[in-house]
């Protein structure tokens, strides 16, 4: 007998967003500590509660024995290469939180050359494929909904800091 996919996926998913957060607080406290600032800290508990509800959702709501569509769940690891990119590319200067450091240059390299927040893109597209992965669309739906509106406001702040970088 094989253990089902859904369990080891989530549980893999779910390292993985405890080890940014360890990697995302490192990078934060070295940044404050060379001057940065911290904007919009006000929304930042509400990805963690996105995040969280949306893993949650998927482990309540999904029956444990839902085969994984392979296709989808090839999809998705396209998608961690892409987090990975942006991580490699951002270095130090990669965190959860808005975190600019004053008069320090933007990052066009890596995955920066063709859009400006390619970090969203693949958080969006992570929220809509991984559960679909196991035919759970309105999941899907729901927390795409609920990201993308979050997100935007997030840019929003986001680009309002980095302005007097560009």
């Amino acid at each position: 007998m094989s253990l089902p996919a859904l369990p080891l996926v989530l549980g893999l998913v779910a390292g993985q967003r405890l080890a940014e957060l360890w990697i995302a607080a490192r990078n934060t406290r070295a940044l404050k500590a060379r001057g940065a600032v911290e904007v919009g800290a006000a929304h930042y508990p509400l990805f963690i509660i996105l995040q969280t509800a949306w893993l949650a959702a998927m482990a309540l709501l999904i029956p444990l024995d839902t085969p994984a569509n392979l296709p989808l769940l090839a999809l998705f690891l396209v998608l961690q290469a892409g987090r990975l990119w942006v991580l490699a590319t951002l270095g130090p200067y990669w965190t959860t939180r808005i975190i600019t450091l004053p008069g320090a240059p933007l990052v066009k390299s890596g995955p920066f050359r063709f859009v400006r927040h390619p970090n969203y893109l693949v958080v969006a597209g992570e929220i809509a494929v991984l559960p679909l992965v196991f035919g759970a669309w309105q999941i899907a739906v729901i927390f795409s909904l609920l990201s993308a509106a979050l997100t935007l406001y997030r840019i929003r702040v986001e680009e309002a800091a980095l302005a007097e970088r560009a």
